[in-house]
């Protein structure tokens, strides 16, 4: 997919949002609620790292994401906040500044659950983050960029899913992760019954189709092909 099959930059979700009093406010409203809902797990680390404590760190991300999507007017997100990424990580540090006055914190939320932040979920998969000494933006950083790519693959499963070859994607997804050694082809052209050129081809397809995947969930979160580029290099140079 090139940037031009990407779509029209106005219709993404970020370009949507960043066209705020230019069209449907319920539209705008949507867009970045389902941004909010796909990258809220990157916040919940940010918020961990940045020392809270678990039932603390639930409330301050339910709570951010609130105050976000309760935004009175969306043109307040001005195309000049960037790209998603970097306005999303500005809003959360703004936001936990205001949230040290005990006031914010008494009522945070109000018992809304905006996102479906799971609490087990959210603690178990930071209980998993690596102990190093990294600072809350390299963490929300990798994580954000771990969601993109979940989201591509998560993406292409379902779509060989719908066209009958679940079983082909399972057994050619670890292709993704890199270079075939020697052998491999032949290994799985025996489990689905194909000879080692077809398997080379059907390798050669997926890869292509997740690349595509990858750079439609990239531009959701971008408003121009310029960021598009930027965010794939930054993603590939990592």
């Amino acid at each position: 997919m090139s940037v031009a099959e990407v779509g029209d930059f106005r219709t993404t979700h970020w370009s949507l949002v960043l066209a705020a009093g230019q069209g449907d406010g319920s539209s705008q409203a949507a867009a970045l609620e389902q941004l909010c809902r796909t990258y809220w797990y990157p916040i919940y680390v940010y918020v961990r790292r940045a020392g809270h404590a678990p039932h603390d760190a639930q409330d301050l991300t339910q709570e951010f994401f609130l105050r976000l999507l309760r935004l009175k007017s969306l043109a307040a997100v001005a195309p000049h906040k960037g790209k998603f990424r970097t306005f999303l990580l500005a809003a959360l540090k703004h936001f936990l500044l205001n949230a040290r006055d005990a006031a914010c914190a008494a009522k945070r939320g109000d018992g809304q659950a905006v996102i479906s932040l799971d609490a087990l979920e959210a603690e178990q998969r930071y209980q998993l983050e690596p102990v190093t000494q990294e600072t809350p933006e390299v963490l929300y950083d990798r994580r954000w960029m771990l969601t993109l790519l979940q989201q591509a693959l998560t993406g292409v499963q379902a779509e060989y899913a719908a066209a009958g070859k679940a079983t082909q994607f399972v057994a050619l997804k670890e292709f993704l992760q890199g270079p075939a050694a020697e052998g491999d082809y032949d290994r799985v052209a025996g489990v689905l019954g194909l000879n080692p050129g077809a398997i080379a081809v059907a390798v050669h397809r997926l890869r292509q189709r997740y690349r595509d995947r990858l750079r439609a969930e990239i531009a959701q979160t971008v408003s121009s092909p310029e960021e598009l580029a930027d965010e794939m290099r930054h993603l590939f140079d990592r």
